[in-house]
């Protein structure tokens, strides 16, 4: 869609238009909302200023990020939105050639605006990358780390500060307000230009004396840290004004150096039930657009539920339990635990890195840390639960929620790795519970255990029924169900989907719950192994380094050639995005296509 040549009133009437659209289309599909209708009014003048056809536009998480798509090709298919086969609820590069960079983590986008203005210098190109990033972004250390090289090698980028929550900096009265203001103009960003020329030919003594009157107008401003990193800042502006955000974008365009665009915007512009600092709004499920009301609740509790009612009973017994998220307390759970007792359980934002090493001293000084962290982003401390909680094996839990397929979220956020990357790590330990009672016995397993170890367990509900549980054993699993020939072998929410998938199967298969995936539980797996010469593993993780490479290396091991061991893990691919069951079905792992699957081995070898 070509805006070049709107009127600001034009301009105006498309951005409601936006967010009527996508206020329809997430009231029906979900997806995130507060966030990226805030986001509107900057997009359109990012659109008018910037030339999308060539300059990288680089979002960062990209959830804000619908109207760039409905600017770009995509108005036509924005109601398949997150759906199976439809568009995505990130930018996506084989979506469209509008989209610079595949995006779903934060903090991102300036490292890659770098590397972007790195090639274009490279290249003799008049192009200019423009960084989109969020005030939540600003607290990872990622960030600081590009704009210190940023600052230094001067690339021309535009970083544009969508801050709906003021978090960054306050404007400090009237004069910060009426300074900001002339700040944004192309008077001001010319007489600071002239000044510092003139500064250069001033005797040393009259030149720190105007460099300590322009310091002292930086220090009402929020500028001043970016300034101080040698980068150019603008604002705050008005982020709902289109004519005072084109006018500031074009002298931020001009200036051919590194430059902040400080905007403070309002979440949930436009929608009055969304509108202000209401987490609940930043990622909802289908809802009525009158009430705001979900359009459908789970009757079955969740697995993070029962992590967070547990936890908080742990936490009443016992005062040595601690914890952390980054950024996630309602998504994690843990949301009740800090509200309870905030002295002992933080938030730190969205710094898991930090997250994860600030819980070694905690485990060292005689606390039990409860590290709980979405699976796709304990990535992000991969190096720190390494270095600075394994390699001083330190009782540190790690409680992995999202671990699985999470549905609409798609690739960037499938929590299918973290099996196969922890399982590497020497002193670290890996157990999931399948239901009610086994997550609290995993928990309970986990508070009294003195080293590392990890514990995994998906989005919504458990697929198995609860049921009575004994305690957990290091290194101990546990058989559900007796039966001949062929074994099932379920970890984790894969237990679920063992059970589900033998009521499907004429023969009785046996049922072995692993409960852990390392140690493995080898005297068992001996046993089991002269009894049932067909076995299959259920976990909802990669294949590669996964359960069934674990099982695999202890076959080889233990020279073992009478198995037929299969896994239903998941492939080496991403995984899209799209209803949960849709996908599964796409892999082919609903309980009723693996039925059919054995079916077929068990027909074979009748043969």
């Amino acid at each position: 869609m070509n805006i070049k040549e709107h009127s600001i009133e034009e301009l105006q009437a498309l951005a409601e238009e936006i967010r009527e659209k996508i206020l329809q289309t997430v009231s029906r599909n979900g997806g995130h909302l507060s966030s990226t209708m805030g986001a509107v009014d900057l997009i359109v003048a990012m659109h008018r200023v910037f030339d999308v056809t060539k300059d990288p536009f680089i979002f960062d998480v990209s959830h804000q990020a619908y109207a760039h798509k409905l600017l770009t090709d995509r108005w036509d298919r924005f109601d398949t939105l997150r759906a199976f086969g439809g568009i995505s609820g990130y930018t996506k590069p084989m979506e469209s050639p509008y989209d610079y960079y595949i995006a779903g983590h934060s903090s991102t986008s300036i490292s890659l605006a770098v590397g972007a203005a790195k090639a274009i210098a490279l290249k003799g190109e008049a192009r200019i990358p423009v960084a989109f990033i969020g005030d939540g972004s600003m607290s990872a250390g990622m960030v600081y780390e590009a704009l210190n090289e940023l600052g230094d090698r001067k690339y021309p980028v535009v970083i544009i500060l969508n801050d709906n929550e003021m978090s960054i900096a306050k404007p400090i009265g009237a004069i910060s307000k009426l300074l900001s203001q002339t700040m944004a103009g192309s008077f001001y960003q010319k007489f600071k230009h002239r000044v510092e020329k003139a500064l250069e030919r001033l005797p040393e003594g009259a030149t720190y004396m105007a460099k300590r009157f322009e310091e002292s107008l930086k220090l009402i401003t929020p500028g001043i840290m970016f300034e101080e990193m040698g980068i150019e800042y603008i604002g705050p502006v008005d982020g709902h004004d289109i004519k005072a955000l084109i006018e500031t974008f074009q002298v931020a365009k001009k200036l051919k150096k590194p430059v902040i665009v400080h905007a403070q915007t309002t979440k949930g512009k436009g929608y009055e039930i969304a509108e202000g600092s209401k987490e609940h709004w930043h990622g909802v499920g289908a809802f009525d657009l009158k009430t705001g009301k979900a359009s459908k609740k789970s009757s079955k509790k969740s697995a993070t539920q029962i992590y967070s009612e547990t936890l908080l009973e742990m936490a009443d017994q016992d005062a040595k339990i601690v914890g952390v998220t980054a950024a996630m307390p309602s998504g994690t759970g843990l949301n009740a635990a800090m509200q309870k007792y905030p002295e002992r359980f933080w938030d730190v934002a969205i710094a898991e890195q930090h997250a994860v090493t600030s819980m070694g001293p905690l485990a060292k000084e005689g606390f039990k840390p409860f590290c709980t962290l979405y699976s796709t982003f304990l990535q992000r401390g991969y190096d720190q639960v390494i270095h600075d909680i394994c390699l001083m094996d330190l009782g540190v839990v790690f409680a992995i929620d999202r671990a699985g397929i999470v549905g609409e979220d798609g690739e960037t956020h499938q929590g299918v790795f973290d099996i196969s990357y922890l399982r590497a790590i020497p002193n670290m330990t890996l157990l999931a519970p399948y239901n009610e009672s086994s997550m609290k016995a995993a928990m309970a397993f986990a508070k009294a255990y003195h080293r590392p170890c990890a514990l995994r367990y998906p989005r919504g509900a458990f697929l198995a029924p609860d049921s009575s549980c004994e305690p957990y054993e290091l290194g101990k699993s546990f058989m559900l169900q007796e039966g001949e020939e062929i074994l099932f072998i379920g970890y984790g929410n894969g237990v679920g989907r063992a059970m589900l998938t033998a009521t499907k199967i004429e023969q009785r298969v046996g049922i072995l719950d692993l409960r852990f995936v390392k140690p493995l539980d080898e005297k068992m797996l001996l046993h089991l192994s002269t009894l049932y010469k067909q076995w299959y593993v259920f976990s909802d993780s990669a294949a590669k380094g996964g359960v069934g490479s674990a099982i695999l290396e202890f076959l080889s091991q233990k020279r073992i050639r009478d198995v037929l061991l299969t896994t239903f893990e998941y492939e080496d691919a991403f995984i899209t995005h799209g209803s949960t069951q849709l996908v599964e079905e796409s892999l082919g792992l609903l309980p009723e296509q693996l039925a059919q699957r054995i079916n077929r081995d068990i027909d074979t070898k009748s043969e």
